[in-house]
């Protein structure tokens, strides 16, 4: 953790830092509580631990003030005249906890890891006021779909060990969801889950991001910093997108994930890390490693347990099943008698190719609700009907959808072949497509399949 000591003795503040520091914390010490907040409104810490008394001023003066400028960073107060009294008080004041002076390392290290919990709850809360005010509903992890199933079932069964975990899958389909839900369902759900997007920054401060730094590192380090690898110690890392993860940088997380070793950037001291990896790309990993963007020892160590996250154009009894969930919920939010779909707009429903997958329905499903001027979303309340193109984890290829301007046969085509890739059996094929398996057999050989 991050770690402003208050304290207006310089043997106290030196003795603190230095047993913070020891345990792998950062640790800034300042004397006054001006001082305090000065830092405070330049830089962000994950604990304030602040002296009762302050020569002239009263820790419990400044704790307000120091809540003020940040609400979300916890404090815990220090004095050598510990009492049920000033504990009662700090912690009215706005204190998570207080430690009396003289205190031991055990003591102080106690300390620290409720401050932890707390910080993690703080979180936590801010996680789930998020997914509240982004207006959606929970997720669902069940599907009707064979293969989402067998996906679904073969990440869970390994949510509860250590192996790392690669989900593959366009984007919008939920990988990082199911990501979340895989740490969930894990021995580490008490444990902090921590995400970073691979793709979102430059190489420089990616690595410094993931690893951490040192003061002076590089132009702007201007103080020590943790980095996320730290910060997910003892629970789960996500890398989303981690396709896009520069080549530079690859080498030193296949260390983290071989040896539990790290360095911070700028820095000679050998860390260790106790993280659980999870990973997410929407790109084809053996092909980036067949054109030297991706290494392969590094591919070969995320693969342990890996699967796709089924298009949603490919789950047509999972995409009327969440455009009814999203349908429900945000006629609900919004005050509106919005009762499903009429018989058009679910055919054209079923006709878009939903290249954007869950992100892009919830929008659509938002926008329909608002527009709808009866009691049914119509046809006109969505988008139109379109193909789908670009690259995704296969060959980059349009995919062939109801409606769109192709041939019976390119459209039949592309029917057997999604249906033969969820079922099981040729039975099972033969009964959906309404043909017996003489007549399967032939077409398969006519078209290639």
């Amino acid at each position: 953790m991050d770690i402003l000591v208050v304290d207006d003795e310089k043997t106290v503040r030196a003795s603190t830092v230095s047993a913070l520091e020891a345990d792998d914390h950062y640790a800034e010490a300042v004397a006054t509580g001006e001082s305090a907040l000065h830092r405070l409104k330049e830089e962000e810490f994950d604990l304030v631990l602040l002296d009762l008394n302050l020569g002239n001023e009263n820790g419990l003066t400044v704790l307000p003030q120091i809540l003020k400028r940040r609400p979300r960073t916890p404090v815990v107060i220090v004095t050598a005249e510990a009492s049920i009294s000033t504990a009662v008080r700090a912690i009215q004041a706005g204190a998570i906890d207080y430690l009396e002076k003289p205190f031991t390392l055990d003591r102080l290290r106690s300390v620290l890891a409720r401050a932890r919990q707390w910080r993690q709850l703080q979180d936590r809360i801010v996680e789930l006021e998020s997914e509240v005010s982004a207006h959606s509903p929970p997720p669902l992890f069940t599907s009707n779909d064979p293969r989402m199933r067998e996906t679904l079932d073969l990440f869970f069964r390994a949510a509860p060990t250590s192996a790392a975990i690669l989900i593959l899958g366009e984007s919008g389909t939920g990988k990082s969801l199911v990501a979340r839900e895989i740490h969930r369902r894990s021995l580490l759900r008490d444990k902090p889950f921590v995400t970073i997007s691979c793709p979102s920054l430059s190489k420089e401060l990616l690595e410094s991001e993931l690893f951490g730094h040192v003061k002076g590192s590089f132009t702007g380090a201007i103080r020590d910093k943790w980095g996320k690898v730290h910060d997910a110690n003892g629970g789960t890392l996500f890398l989303d997108e981690i396709g896009d993860l520069p080549l530079d940088i690859q080498p030193k997380l296949l260390r983290l994930l071989q040896e539990r070793e790290y360095e911070r950037l700028g820095e000679t001291k050998t860390r260790i890390a106790e993280v659980r990896v999870i990973a997410a790309t929407n790109r084809n990993l053996k092909r980036s490693v067949e054109s030297n963007h991706f290494r392969e020892d590094l591919y070969y160590r995320l693969d342990v347990i890996s699967a796709s996250m089924v298009p949603l154009r490919e789950r047509p009894a999972d995409l009327k099943e969440f455009a009814e969930r999203f349908v429900k919920f945000f006629s609900q939010s919004s005050g509106r008698k919005i009762d499903g779909f009429s018989r058009s707009a679910l055919n054209r429903l079923l006709l878009h190719g939903w290249p954007g997958n869950l992100r892009e329905l919830r929008n659509a499903m938002e926008r329909a609700v608002i527009l709808a001027r009866g009691p049914k979303i119509e046809e006109d309340d969505l988008p139109t009907p379109t193909m789908v193109t670009g690259p995704g984890l296969e060959d980059d290829v349009k995919a062939i959808v109801p409606g769109a301007s192709v041939s019976i046969q390119e459209l039949e085509t592309e029917h057997i072949r999604r249906v033969l890739a969820r079922t099981r059996t040729l039975q099972e094929a033969t009964a959906i497509l309404g043909i017996d398996q003489t007549t399967l057999y032939r077409k398969r050989r006519r078209l290639g399949l």
